[in-house]
C-alpha cells in the first residue's frame, strides 16, 4: 500500500497534540490517519475527508474505560490495517503500540511526553482517584509500561517535541531522540487589538491549574479573563467562578475563533506543571501577545523573562498570579509586542514541516 499514515492516540479536543496531528497528515502528505476514538463535535468527518480514517472504534464518551480500551484497540487486530503504508508517524502514548503490526517498514515516534502516569507522575494520578479505582490504574500502568517500551524500541526514529521531552526519553527509557519542535501557524495568529482582557487557553485537567487562575480572577473583578478551552474539569472550574461575572466560559474554539479570541487578549496565561512544550504561549507571542507563566518545563523554552512574558515561580499560589496579571497592564503588553512576534517566528511551521518531510521522505 503506498502512501503513509499518522497515528495519535484520539481526537477529543482542539488541543495541541491533535492540531500537530493534523498539521503533519499535510505537511507529509499522508493518506491516512489511525486514531482509538473521535469526537465528533470537536472533528467531524467533513474535516477529515482528504484522508482515509482508520477510527478504531473506542468508545468517546466512556471517559473511564477509554484509556484501557484504547491501548487494547492499538496493541490489538483492530490496528491491523496500519500495516501495509510505507512509512507511519506515530504520536501520543497508546498509538505507537501499534508498530508490531508494522515489521520492516519505516516508523517514526514523534514524542510529546512518555506517559506520565506510568513514570514521574503515578503518585499524582492515583492520589486523585477514589481508592476503589486506583488498583485499575495501577493495572492500566503496569500494563502499559513494557508495551510502551517495547514500541520504542520497534522505531526506525524517535523524535521529541522538546528539550524537556527529551530529558523524559533519556531519563525513563535510556532513549535518545532529536528535538523538533512543534508547528505554530504564524500567518494565522495576528494582534487585532488590545481587548481588555487575559486568556487561558490550557485544557481544563489537574496539571493545567487553570483552577488558580480563575480563583485569581475572582478576586480581581476589574480584570477580565476568558478560559477558551474545555476538559474534564470544566463543570469545576465553572462552580468556581461562580459570582465572578468576569470570567468567561468560551469552550473549545474553531481554528478562526481562536485566532481571534487570541489576537484580541492583552496577555495569555498558562501555568502548568512542567509542561511538555506548550503551544499555546507560542500561538500567544505569534499574535504579538506577552505569556504569563511558570518558569520550568517546555516554556523555559518558549518565554523570555521580561521580553515576551512574565515567568513565576514554579508554584504560583493565586496572589502571584494577580500580581503578575496587575503588572501586566496595556502599555507593557504593547511593548513586548515586537519581541513576542520575532520569538514566534523561531517556531513557525516551515521549520517542522521541513525536518519531519526530510526525514519521513528523504528529502
Amino acid at each position: 500500500m503506498a502512501g503513509g499514515v499518522i497515528l495519535y492516540d484520539f481526537l477529543e479536543a482542539r488541543g495541541g497534540a491533535e492540531r500537530v496531528m493534523l498539521e503533519l497528515a499535510d505537511a507529509l502528505q499522508a493518506q491516512a490517519l489511525c486514531y482509538g476514538y473521535r469526537n465528533p463535535r470537536c472533528y467531524p468527518l467533513s474535516e477529515l475527508r482528504p484522508f482515509l480514517c482508520h477510527d478504531l472504534g473506542v468508545p468517546w464518551r466512556a471517559p473511564g474505560l477509554r484509556d484501557a480500551a484504547t491501548l487494547l484497540a492499538f496493541a490489538g487486530s483492530k490496528a491491523r490495517g496500519v500495516a501495509g503504508y510505507d512509512w507511519a508517524v506515530f504520536s501520543g502514548s497508546l498509538a505507537p503500540l501499534a508498530v508490531h503490526h508494522r515489521q520492516g517498514r519505516r516508523n517514526f515516534y514523534y514524542c510529546h511526553t512518555p506517559p506520565r502516569f506510568v513514570y514521574d507522575l503515578r503518585a499524582h494520578y492515583l492520589a486523585r482517584l477514589p481508592t476503589l479505582l486506583r488498583p485499575l490504574l495501577h493495572a492500566l500502568a503496569q500494563q502499559l509500561r513494557p508495551r510502551y517500551e517495547a514500541a520504542l524500541a520497534g522505531m526506525d526514529m524517535v523524535l521529541a517535541n522538546s528539550e524537556n521531552t527529551r530529558r523524559r526519553l533519556r531519563l525513563y527509557l535510556q532513549r535518545e531522540a532529536e528535538v523538533i519542535y512543534p508547528p505554530v501557524d504564524t500567518q494565522r495568529f495576528r494582534w487585532i487589538a488590545d481587548g481588555n482582557y487575559f486568556i487561558s487557553l490550557a485544557r481544563h485537567e489537574d496539571l493545567k491549574r487553570v483552577d488558580r487562575i480563575v480563583q485569581a480572577f475572582a478576586c480581581m473583578p476589574s480584570q477580565q479573563l476568558v478560559v477558551a478551552s474545555g476538559g474534564s474539569r470544566t463543570g469545576q472550574l465553572r462552580r468556581l467562578a461562580a459570582g465572578a461575572p468576569n470570567v468567561h466560559f468560551t469552550s473549545w474554539q474553531t481554528d478562526a475563533g481562536l485566532a481571534r479570541l487570541i489576537g484580541g487578549a492583552r496577555a495569555s496565561i498558562y501555568i502548568p506543571y512542567d509542561e511538555d512544550f506548550g503551544l499555546s504561549p507560542v500561538e500567544s507571542m505569534a499574535a504579538g501577545k506577552p505569556v504569563i507563566g511558570v518558569a520550568e518545563g517546555g516554556l523555559l523554552e518558549t518565554v523570555l523573562e521580561g521580553e515576551t512574558g512574565l515567568l513565576l515561580s514554579p508554584d504560583p499560589g493565586v496572589d502571584a498570579i494577580v500580581q503578575a496579571v496587575l503588572r501586566m497592564d496595556a502599555a507593557r503588553a504593547q511593548g513586548m509586542r515586537s519581541a513576542c512576534e520575532a520569538r514566534a517566528a523561531l517556531f513557525a511551521r516551515e521549520r517542522f514541516t521541513d525536518r519531519m518531510r526530510a526525514l519521513v521522505h528523504g528529502g
